[in-house]
């Protein structure tokens, strides 16, 4: 194991696709998708763990996503995430470019702590959030006329998370995904995520942006009904409808002082829900 592998190892959160607040590869999904499917998360996983350690350096940060990069790129084999992603990625005769769009996202996130505006915030999650959607896509054999819609969902579930951890981020590593121009035209500051309860100027951007996703929402309501693979299309309806409900509570509460992710039971509630009307659709 060299240094930069051993010292990627010790950046790891522990945190894994059961924690998330969509279902990644769930059971769903076919067996011969499904490991393709984990081997992009656990690359995206250890990617974000390196980008969001308070611990290490921006330079230290930058090093081990700059060998991540060239492993999956094929000219080095230092990251073992990169290598069994590259390895998934020829047996199936798969672009490493939604991987390599992926580590252009946490290499930003080593270097970027404040977005100004809502185009900004678009624009990384054409890195951050998009490439998982289409590599999921890819994985299926599915038609990419399908990514704008996937890329309209991929960016709502972004928003939703930087929503739900807008606290979290701020005091743990400095990081603002609120547009600063939104949080100045209301009247409100950026300090003001590390309160206990958002202001209610701070509100009313949360607010705002939730609108926003909803739109973002509106424009991927029929993705699941573009997919061919029976199964992904109900796990992708159900994440549809998961993200509708998550937009809609945090219309009415604020993610400084409530809760704003679901419980096991709802979300099952809701699963089974969505994935009856689409098989019925």
């Amino acid at each position: 194991m060299t240094a930069i592998t051993a010292e990627a190892a010790t950046l790891a959160s522990g945190k894994g696709h059961k924690d998330e607040n969509f279902p990644v590869a769930s059971f769903l999904l076919k067996p011969e998708h499904r490991a393709p499917v984990m081997a992009f998360y656990h690359f995206a996983r250890a990617a974000d763990d390196v980008a969001d350690n308070a611990a290490a350096s921006t330079d230290e940060k930058l090093a081990l996503l700059a060998a991540m990069r060239a492993t999956l790129a094929g000219t080095s084999d230092t990251n073992p995430e990169s290598r069994a992603l590259r390895a998934v990625l020829d047996q199936h005769a798969l672009t490493p470019q939604h991987g390599l769009d992926l580590l252009t996202a946490f290499e930003r996130d080593c270097t970027v702590d404040r977005y100004a505006s809502w185009a900004d915030l678009m624009d990384y999650c054409r890195y951050s959030a998009a490439p998982v959607g289409r590599y999921v896509l890819d994985v299926h054999g599915e038609d990419p006329a399908t990514w704008p819609a996937s890329d309209a969902l991929c960016a709502a579930l972004q928003v939703i998370n930087h929503l739900q951890d807008c606290g979290k981020d701020y005091r743990a590593i400095d990081r603002v995904y609120i547009p600063t121009e939104m949080l100045t035209d209301a009247g409100a500051r950026v300090e003001e995520l590390g309160a206990d309860k958002a202001s209610p100027a701070l509100r009313s951007v949360i607010v705002a942006l939730a609108e926003k996703t909803q739109g973002l929402l509106a424009q991927s309501a029929a993705f699941s009904g573009m997919i061919r693979d029976k199964r992904l299309a109900v796990e992708v309806a159900i994440i549809q409808r998961l993200a509708e409900s998550l937009t809609r509570r945090l219309i009415t509460h604020d993610p400084l002082s409530e809760r704003v992710h679901h419980g096991k039971a709802e979300m099952a509630g809701l699963a089974a829900w969505a994935a009856i009307r689409r098989l019925v659709a």
